[in-house]
């Protein structure tokens, strides 16, 4: 049984690469929910801006803009392009401490050899003592074979191991962008976030974001609860690279924002039947669809 937790903070982090979708705004319903329901210190708005190439300031202000439309408070706004000399320091002490090298490998010579959407980095470059201040490489951090055991508040518990997943760590990109393993696990620790809800297309990134913040010397780590995701028509999870239809282009047609919150809520199973739904309820909403093990954290 879960015993009662008391959480400080969580977070919602949208990356600025495209306007927010009916799918952030079911993980905003989870978030805000469970940080009301769960009593925590508020949520923290995170701009997760820290590949350069792909965000834009016209989707920033846009992600602000439909937020505050919907009603979701935050209480305070960072942008991970702010700090960039946070992820700096980290890295130097992993240098420092021999576990962050420089690799030449690129991801199509690696996908040519696993084929995976993720494919495992098997540690070419960990032995060859490349320079550190060449031109066109990433840097990785070596990562142990170690077994990370964590349990999902809402799925139960996992033991993985992130060394057979996912290989060691990419830091930076061959493009000198910081990536979002290496960002969201410093991120979360040094904004004191403790608990984190997400969707269940990030599961998979848990165990190693536990086992790099403990290498990095995050003295506990975070509580995780992973969400169930929107899918279209075609089955696939709404995403900005689909095309998904944008908040923005439904605020322009006339939508309400208690009729957009009550069509997500059917469409992402916490409502059986549509009604128009205001922020103030997702907390009893939430709580009435929560396993019975987790209702006893709102006790």
């Amino acid at each position: 049984m879960i015993s009662k937790r008391i959480y400080q903070l969580t977070r919602f982090a949208p990356s600025p690469t495209g306007y927010l979708h009916r799918g952030h705004i079911l993980s905003a319903i989870w978030v805000w929910g469970l940080a009301a329901l769960w009593k925590t210190q508020g949520v923290l708005l995170r701009i997760e801006d820290h590949d350069q190439s792909r965000c834009r300031e016209e989707y920033v202000q846009a992600i602000l803009e439909d937020l505050a439309w919907l009603g979701f408070r935050w209480e305070a706004c960072m942008r991970q392009s702010e700090h960039f000399s946070r992820y700096e320091r980290f890295l130097d002490q992993l240098r420092q401490q021999g576990l962050a090298y420089p690799c030449r490998c690129t991801r199509s010579e690696l996908q040519a050899g696993g084929g995976s959407v993720e494919p495992r980095y098997p540690g070419f470059c960990r032995n060859r003592n490349l320079p550190w201040d060449a031109p066109d490489q990433g840097i990785r951090i070596q990562l142990p074979e170690t077994t990370i055991a964590w349990e999902d508040l809402g799925k139960g518990s996992y033991a993985e191991t992130p060394q057979q997943q996912c290989g060691d760590l990419l830091a930076r990109d061959r493009q000198g962008q910081w990536t979002y393993q290496f960002a969201v696990t410093i991120d979360d620790w040094e904004e004191g976030v403790d608990l984190v809800i997400r969707g269940e297309d990030l599961r998979d990134s848990t165990a190693r974001q536990i086992q790099l913040g403990r290498i990095l010397g995050r003295p506990e780590d975070a509580h995780y609860l992973h969400h169930p995701l929107l899918h279209g028509a075609d089955g696939q999870k709404l995403s900005k690279r689909q095309k998904s239809q944008s908040v923005r282009s439904e605020r322009i047609k006339g939508i309400s924002p208690q009729q957009l919150l009550g069509e997500v809520c059917v469409e992402g199973g916490i409502l059986a039947s549509y009604r128009e739904v205001t922020i103030s309820e997702l907390p009893e909403l939430l709580q009435a669809s929560l396993n019975p093990i987790l209702r006893k954290e709102s006790l």
